[in-house]
C-alpha cells in the first residue's frame, strides 16, 4: 500500500487495502479495491452529490462507499455476496467517519432488489457478464416502477462488459472519465464509462 492510500485509510478510519482471492470462483471475482486516485476523479466529476444514493456492486470491504459518502455526502449501499468480506465492511462501518451514510447488504447481486431512491451504481468488474445482465434487469425494473435519472459507472471495464453494455437498448452511453494518466503503462482500460439508463 502506497503512502497516498495509507493517508486515505487513516483519514476515513477504514481498512480496505490489499487483494483477496480466497473467495474467488467463476461467479465471484477476487476482492480488489478501486484506487483512491480513481475515486477522487469520480468524486470530482460532479455526477454524485448529497442528494444521490449510490449502489456499489461487489463492494468488498466498502472503500467506494466510504470514500464517496465522505467526499460527496451521498448515501451509499454496498452489495456483497461473501459473508467474510461483508463482515469486514460492517467492521469498517463501525469506525468509519462516513459510516452513518453507508450501509451494506449481504446478497447476491442478481437477487438484490434496487431501492427506489438509488440513482447511481458503481461496478469494478465484480462478476461475469451473465450476472451483469441480470443485475441490469433489476435496475431496469426499478426505473420502470420509480422513474428517475439513473447513472451507471463502470471502472476498468472488460471487453465483455463493454460489448454487453453497448448492445443494451436501455443504456445510453453518456461519457467517460479518463484515468490513464494516474498509472504507468497507458492502459486503455483505465477509465470509467458512464451510462444513463433510459
Amino acid at each position: 500500500m502506497n503512502e497516498y492510500e495509507m493517508q486515505w485509510e487513516k483519514l476515513l478510519k477504514i481498512k480496505t487495502a490489499g487483494r483477496d482471492d480466497s473467495q474467488a470462483d467463476p461467479n465471484v471475482y477476487p476482492y480488489e479495491p478501486t484506487s483512491y486516485n480513481v475515486l477522487e476523479r469520480l468524486a470530482a466529476s460532479g455526477l454524485i452529490g448529497k442528494r444521490n444514493m449510490i449502489l456499489d456492486y461487489g463492494t468488498g470491504k466498502g472503500r467506494v462507499c466510504f470514500y464517496l459518502s465522505y467526499q460527496t455526502r451521498c448515501r451509499s449501499v454496498g452489495i456483497e455476496c461473501s459473508e467474510r468480506i461483508f463482515l469486514a465492511a460492517k467492521e469498517n462501518k463501525n469506525r468509519a467517519v462516513s459510516g452513518s451514510r453507508t450501509s451494506f447488504v449481504l446478497e447476491r447481486a442478481e437477487r438484490y432488489q434496487v431501492m427506489p431512491e438509488a440513482d447511481r451504481c458503481y461496478f469494478f468488474n465484480p462478476f461475469p457478464v451473465e450476472i451483469l445482465q441480470k443485475v441490469l434487469g433489476r435496475i431496469y425494473d426499478s426505473l420502470y416502477e420509480n422513474p428517475r435519472e439513473i447513472l451507471l459507472f463502470f471502472y476498468y471495464p472488460s471487453q465483455e462488459y463493454v460489448s454487453c453494455l453497448m448492445t443494451q437498448e436501455r443504456l445510453l452511453f453518456s461519457d467517460e472519465i479518463d484515468c490513464r494518466d494516474l498509472f504507468e503503462g497507458n492502459d486503455p482500460r483505465e477509465k470509467i464509462l458512464i451510462f444513463e439508463v433510459v
